[in-house]
């Protein structure tokens, strides 16, 4: 099978392209577990992560990729949720325990890091991780929904707040576009305030109907309940903190973040960041009930799924406009038919 490979921590300033291509032995299910061929792949900042060495898969070479689309090809020993031909997705969690802390279980293993994801023709997994489609998506679409989708949907859960609260969003790419429409459609009464360093990113933002948006440090008209925080930088924690309500909540959605601009975070002050019971609180992983609960409610809302497309083997290209900010939506890599 063709895929997209990475063999080891690569710098973008030592190299453009960190991924090579490859021919694969396709793999074979079993007890349990599915092959899918796999029609698209979303492309995450947590392969970026990957890559540049803020959370090293295992072992090398490993195919990247966690949020995948396809259809059943084949099934394996005692395998019986889902018929051959059926379309399913897969997102970050590629096993664990089962249980209600699975994301943060020490069995929780991880698609496209600790084993191969889906920058690939076919990938295997267990069928208990494997998740329907509605039918109201493209591929292409359904793509970013098993990632930057369901961990947004995570994080506006732990974010705790109610209908006719005040959001903050802070950061505004593939995830933070969809939770803006799901917090819409889930607090109509509630307003979301959104927070980007881009002011296309903002424009957009409004167009997708956020009640404002300004800079990142900019003064929102009323201090957030609670802010999400979904970019890779230590910046807006600061801007955030500062400007949430007290007994307001900050929610880290981020893998890891980078460390260009670390030095500000010295800049802390408890006053004006921390005091009057402000919270932070980090999302780890996704659980399958996050996904299983969030696909069909991004079907009946529907939400609205920006992306761009790439090819397969312009994977390079599509991670290098993502780490450049070139971002409106999503990015998804074209591996197969879509429907």
């Amino acid at each position: 099978m063709r895929a997209m490979i990475l063999n080891s921590v690569a710098g973008f300033e030592q190299t453009s392209e960190p991924l090579q291509a490859a021919d694969l032995e396709r793999p074979q299910p079993g007890e349990g577990e599915v092959l899918i061929k796999i029609s698209v792949c979303g492309v995450c900042h947590t392969e970026l992560d990957e890559i540049e060495g803020r959370t090293v898969p295992p072992r090398f070479p490993v195919v990247p990729g966690h949020e995948i689309v396809g259809h059943i090809a084949m099934l394996g020993v005692g395998s019986e949720r889902y018929k051959i031909g059926e379309r399913v997705g897969v997102g970050w969690i590629h096993s664990s325990s089962g249980g209600a802390d699975e994301n943060i279980d020490a069995l929780f293993t991880a698609t496209g890091r600790d084993v191969d994801g889906g920058y690939a023709e076919y990938i295997v997994v267990s069928e208990n991780y494997a998740y329907p489609i509605p039918d109201v998506f493209t591929d292409e679409q359904a793509a970013p929904l098993l990632c930057a989708g369901a961990v947004g949907y995570r994080s506006l859960r732990l974010a705790d707040i109610s209908d006719g609260q005040v959001l903050g969003l802070t950061g505004f790419g593939g995830s933070g576009h969809l939770v803006l429409q799901l917090a819409k459609y889930l607090y109509p009464a509630g307003k979301v305030f959104v927070f980007a360093r881009s002011e296309t990113e903002r424009k957009f933002a409004l167009q997708l109907g956020a009640d404002w948006s300004g800079d990142t440090a900019a003064q929102p008209p009323a201090m957030p309940h609670a802010i999400i925080d979904t970019t890779p930088a230590w910046k807006p924690v600061l801007a955030a903190l500062e400007c949430l309500r007290p007994g307001g909540r900050l929610v880290i959605n981020a893998i890891r973040k980078e460390t260009n601009d670390r030095e500000q975070m010295a800049e802390i002050s408890y006053r004006r960041h921390l005091w009057m019971e402000k919270e932070i609180k980090s999302v780890a992983n996704v659980t399958s009930r996050d996904i299983e609960e969030f696909l069909p409610i991004a079907g009946k809302i529907p939400l609205q799924v920006e992306y761009q497309s790439y090819p397969l083997e312009k994977a390079n290209l599509a991670l290098r406009d993502l780490r450049a900010g070139h971002v409106r939506g999503s990015k998804v890599l074209i591996i197969s038919e879509t429907s």
